[in-house]
Formats: C-alpha cells, structure tokens, sequence
C-alpha cells in the first residue's frame, strides 16, 4: 500500500466504492486521514460498511463540511455529459477534487528513498488502443532482464494499493483518459502515448476533450522522457510540442505505419521488422515476424511503444527481443486459445470498437469472424476495406443485423448467440482458417464485460476441440 500523504488528521471523502474507491479509503486511512464513503450502490456501501468506513450521503454542499477532499473513482463523470450531484456539490462548497491517480503521484516519494542506490520510477502509458498490452509488455520485459517491477493503474492492482517501492524499481501504469483527466497530480518519470481513434467521446464532449484529457500525461508532468506514437496527427502535434527541437532526445517518436526520418531518436517497425534510429543512424533491429504473443500491425506498434521505454532504461535490444519472445500476450486482447487441424482460434474480445476490430482483422488470413453485441455510434461502416480476409462472419447479439447491412458481399449469418457462432465457425473452418473473436461492439447487451464474454467464448471452442488448446 502507499499511504496518501499531505491529509493527516483531515476527512477526506471518497465517491465509489469499487476496487480504486475502496484502495484509496484504505491509504488514506494508511496515511492518517479519515475516509468518508459514499457509493449509489448498497453494494458498495456495504463494502465499506464491512471494511469500518463512516458512509456520508454526498449529493448536497452541506455534507462537505468538515472535508478536506473529494476523491472521485474514475467511471464517475465530473464534467460531462453531466457532473456527478456529489461532485457538483463539492464545487459548490469549494472543495477540491482528486482522484486514486492524483493521490498517488503526490504520494509515491517518501524519506525511506534516501537510502537507495537508485530512486524508483513510474513509466506511465496512455492511447485509446494497445495501452494496456503496451504497459504488461513494458513489465515483462523487466522481470525478464531480473529488474524489479510492479503493474498498476487500468489493469492490475490499484495504484495506492502497490507495495512500497524497493530500491530501483519501476512501478509501470495504464492510464485511462478517466484516470489522466482529473488527476492534480502527474507527473510519471516517462510517459507513452500509443495512439487515438475516437472512444468515450460522450465522456470528453468530442474528440478534441479526449484528446486533451491524454495530453495532460505529458503537459501537466514534464516527463523525463516522452514516447509518442505518430501515426495519427495528434500524435504528432503532441511530439511537436513536447519537442524542442529535431534532435532533441527526449521525445521518441514511434510507428507501425512507415520508416521515421530525421535527426532524433524513432522506433518503428516495417514489413514486421523494428528498427531503432538515433542520428539518423540504425542502432537496433528485431524480426517480429515469428514472435507469437505479438502478431498484426498494431501489436506491432506496441512492441516499439515498450521497446522505447525500455531502451530508455539502458536494457539492450537483445535483452528486450529475448522477453518479446517469451511473453504471451494479455487475455482477450488477440490472445491464441487453441490451434488445432490446421484452425487458429483468438480472443479479442477487447476489440470493443470498429477501430480495435480493424487492427485484429488485419493482423490475420482467412478469417472466420464472429462480431457483434452493443454497437457503437457508427457501427462497422468504416470496416469496409478491412473485411478482405474474411471468409465468413458470424454475428451475434443486439447488432447482428445492423453490422450485416455493411458486410457488402462478405458471407454471413446472424447466430444470435456465442454457443451457437463458435459451433457453426469451428465446425465450417479449414486447414489455415483463424476463427477470431473481434466484436467491434459493447458487450453489454450478454455480458457484464469484454472479459466474460471472452471467457465466454474461450470455453464455448473448449467444449468443442478434442485436441487440447494451447491457451495464451
């Protein structure tokens, strides 16, 4: 745990209760603050409740008297597409609001640091897609090289609730445009931008609010170092920014869409080769061609966001494309859970978007594609010329029918359900066919969440291999 520092002897109120709400009440009362909870839930309530917490209903300024602090868990909108009452009633009674992330950053150093040989450092990564493979690529990689290592933020624990940093370790986050855009506090000792393609536009009041809620990672916490994907033009108006000038080394410019040039530091990859440049000259090269946890173009680009960190480091290309070869991929992110008769099976089941889709359709050959669930605004329209390598799609869930309105000629049948779409793909799949989940869509209208619905699919293939699945 981290205790939070800086609200000793103060209340402080903590808004949702979930694993982050309930993380931060703890450190804050690790600290020697005292938490005051609140959740619209009573399951949530109860949890703290369960836990020793004092629950304060929050929706009116009145409540926040005596309160140092309103810290907000990341699904709760402050501003649009409507603050949160309890979060408007603090800006009513002129109470500032924080969240896990902000506590974090202001808490992370402490005096035991002074006997280290080498202080700890946070790599932070943000992007609409890859963030989340990109950061447990950046963590393998250093348990691979024996460095230590902690994995928080999005994915893993929460932040505050990460064991006390030894000497010299590398605490690496994911964070969320939820997590960036409230946060008092960033400042990441390297900061990664993957990519942006439109989500949570509701959240951010358009693209350029989301695009602004990422770019606080890298305005608002100078990093010492800055890795930047390039391939959309927010990325590059974002390199530009932070640059001060070509040849500045601060800022690693990295794609998957092409060779970079010019006099500073880029790592791209091309035809599946990456290659590192410094001065305009080659100093690093890895084949990603053969490397099974990390196939098409955009894992690709993840592989160069965490080689680039890494390298920061001082870890060799060696070292880095010996961990690439032994990691194996994040579950439900174009993750292998079988091969077998010549079929290969994948989980994407976080391609929750016609954008994340595309990349998972790019990345493989005859393709069996089982799509569907919540669409979002737009559908799959903008996948018309990524639909080549599909053989035949299979659709489920609430918009089955609407996505098969924009397959043009590609074969396909609506199977309502995964049991039914996993049958009918294993069973008319081929020698050298990839049976891929890429819903393109919300799993909302079957599922809790991406996750069980990959689960989901994974155990609907079990039931109907008889080779045992290799799983990933």
């Amino acid at each position: 745990m981290i205790p939070v520092t800086g609200y000793a002897g103060a209340q402080v109120a903590v808004l949702g209760l979930g694993r982050s709400g309930l993380a931060t009440a703890r450190a804050l009362q690790a600290g020697g603050a005292t938490p005051v909870c609140w959740d619209d839930g009573a399951e949530g309530r109860a949890r703290a409740e369960a836990e020793g917490f004092a629950l304060r209903e929050l929706s009116r300024p009145e409540a926040f008297e005596g309160i140092a602090c309103l810290v907000v868990s990341p699904g709760i909108p402050h501003l649009y597409p409507a603050p949160n009452r309890a979060i408007a009633a603090a800006w009513e009674a002129g109470i500032p609001v924080d969240n896990d992330i902000g506590l974090f950053f202001a808490s992370f150093g402490s005096r035991t640091w002074d006997k280290f040989e080498q202080p700890p450092r946070v790599i932070a990564v943000t992007g609409s897609n890859g963030k989340s493979t990109t950061a447990a690529l950046i963590h393998h990689i250093l348990e691979h090289d024996g460095r230590p290592s902690q994995l928080a933020g999005n994915i893993g624990r929460g932040v505050l609730d990460i064991d006390p940093p030894r000497d010299g370790e590398i605490v690496v986050l994911e964070l969320s445009s939820y997590q960036t855009e409230l946060a008092r506090a960033l400042t990441p000792d390297i900061a990664v931008f993957t990519n942006l393609t439109p989500d949570h536009l509701d959240r951010h009041a358009g693209l350029g609010g989301y695009f602004a809620a990422k770019r606080r990672l890298f305005a608002e916490g100078a990093p010492d170092r800055m890795v930047i994907g390039v391939d959309e033009p927010e990325g590059r108006f974002l390199a530009n920014q932070m640059g001060q000038g070509p040849g500045d080394n601060r800022v690693i410019r990295v794609s998957s869409a092409g060779k970079l040039q010019g006099p500073g530091w880029h790592v791209f990859a091309r035809k599946g080769f990456l290659s590192e440049f410094r001065k305009a000259k080659q100093v690093g090269a890895i084949d990603l061609r053969d490397i099974r946890g990390l196939p098409g173009a955009h894992n690709h680009q993840n592989a160069c966001a965490a080689y680039a960190a890494t390298r920061t480091l001082g870890l060799s290309p060696k070292t880095v494309e010996a961990a690439f070869r032994t990691f194996d991929g994040l579950p439900h992110r174009s993750q292998i859970v079988a091969e077998a008769n010549g079929v290969t099976v994948v989980n994407d089941s976080k391609a929750t978007n016609a954008d994340s889709a595309a990349q998972a359709l790019r990345a493989f050959k005859r393709i069996r594609w089982i799509a569907g669930g919540l669409g979002k605004d737009g559908g799959i329209e903008s996948l018309k010329d990524d639909l080549g390598g599909v053989v035949k799609a299979y659709l489920i869930g609430h918009s089955a029918r609407d996505f098969a309105l924009h397959l043009g000629g590609v074969p396909h049948e609506i199977s309502e359900t995964m049991a039914q779409a996993v049958a009918r793909a294993l069973a008319e799949a081929e020698p050298g066919d990839t049976v891929l989940l890429a819903p393109a869509a919300a799993s909302f209208d079957q599922y809790p969440d991406f996750e069980k619905r990959g689960e989901d699919f994974m155990a609907e293939v079990r039931a109907r291999l008889s080779d045992r699945p290799n799983s990933a």
